[in-house]
């Protein structure tokens, strides 16, 4: 009998932080955004649970979002095709975070969970792959 490997590949992209679980102080995963065409922040998944260490880096970045946040009244489902819903702090969407994903895609949208892998400080939110657009789109 010939054993089977199943290989996934994972790419690794940019993304804005938009909203949080956890605290501002403790946050415990990311919703992670882009921009659209028109400009509108629109979600393309979120992170696994943040590893401590990953926690208080990115919570020294975080900032409490305004009044018109993009995401306000939005809610998130907790996983791909479920009813239930993530209890999240919108932040303010200034931070890019650097993230790895399998290629399951649907419609901009990750379908799997994102693997956190730092905040990339040194560029702006403009810098960060329209949504829908390559490598986010990949086919999956």
């Amino acid at each position: 009998m010939q054993r089977r490997t199943k290989i996934r590949r994972r790419d690794t992209t940019e993304a804005i932080i938009g909203a949080i679980t956890g605290t501002l102080a403790r946050p415990q995963l990311l919703v992670l955004g882009r921009h659209d065409q028109e400009g509108r922040l629109r979600a393309v998944g979120r992170t696994v649970p943040l590893r401590p260490d990953l926690s208080r880096q990115v919570a020294e970045h975080l900032a409490a979002a305004g009044p018109r946040h993009p995401w306000t009244g939005v809610q998130f489902a907790a996983a791909w095709g479920s009813r239930d819903v993530l209890d999240v702090t919108s932040v303010r969407p200034d931070l890019v975070a650097e993230f790895s994903a399998d290629r399951a895609v649907d419609r901009g949208v990750f379908r799997h969970p994102l693997r956190f892998q730092r905040l990339r400080l040194d560029v702006t939110v403009n810098d960060v792959p329209r949504f829908g657009k390559e490598p986010a789109a990949a086919a999956g």
